[in-house]
């Protein structure tokens, strides 16, 4: 794929063919992933991919307590709900999937599955958690380089072929996580990626969001035009 396919083309990818993802596939999405800026070149991300039997128990473990009511122990910030037009862009995309897939709004059941979906990493067959170092904890740069490799990660993985979704319900049981990736404990748990070969019977992976334009984005000063 040429660099606008990949970006106009890519979309989040919540349901997935069960095949397996070959380790050097992964490992070349990582590698192209890993050429993201980062502030003055400090490059503080890692990863734990997982698949088979130890990304299953942690399938197992977040939905055993989210069922059990245990509050959630991310372990990166969370800050405040959405509000505003942001809320309204959130609920926006929530229509949009549950409408692919026929979930009623009065369907309490299948919106809890669709939840659960989450905890599960959305039964994709490789997930990527993306960690960072503690010692940049207080770093306001970390965040905003670990959100550039991710971002590269997701885009490397559609231009092979792969689907991917980028998710804070799979890392929401970070003790779990902890536990069963084997995550140091020199690394802040930060976000996770489902990643797999998209399903494409599966009717949200049709779902585009939708964008603001440039113009409600962008402020350009000093153009001729």
């Amino acid at each position: 794929m040429n660099f606008d396919d990949v970006i106009l083309g890519r979309r989040s990818i919540r349901g997935y063919k069960p095949d397996p993802v070959p380790r050097a596939l992964i490992e070349e999405i990582l590698s192209l992933a890993m050429r993201a800026p980062s502030s003055m070149n400090t490059q503080p991300w890692n990863f734990y991919v997982l698949t088979g039997e130890p990304l299953d128990r942690i399938r197992a473990g977040n939905t055993e307590l989210n069922l059990a009511g245990v509050p959630h122990s991310r372990e990166f910030r969370t800050g405040e709900a959405f509000a505003g037009h942001h809320r309204d862009r959130q609920v926006g995309v929530a229509k949009q999937l549950f409408a692919a897939m026929g979930i009623a709004r009065d369907d309490k059941d299948a919106r809890q599955d669709w939840v659960l979906r989450g905890f599960r990493q959305f039964d994709a067959p490789v997930c990527v958690i993306v960690t960072y170092d503690k010692i940049l904890n207080t770093s306001d740069d970390t965040p905003f380089d670990c959100g550039a490799v991710t971002t590269a990660l997701v885009n490397a993985a559609w231009s092979r072929g792969l689907g991917a979704v980028i998710n804070s319900q799979g890392i929401m049981q970070s003790p779990v996580v902890r536990e069963h990736a084997g995550i140091a404990d020199d690394q802040i748990i930060m976000k996770s990626i489902a990643i797999g070969w998209p399903d494409d019977t599966f009717p949200a992976n049709a779902v585009v969001s939708e964008r603001k334009s440039v113009q409600e984005a962008a402020v350009f000063r000093g153009f001729d035009d």
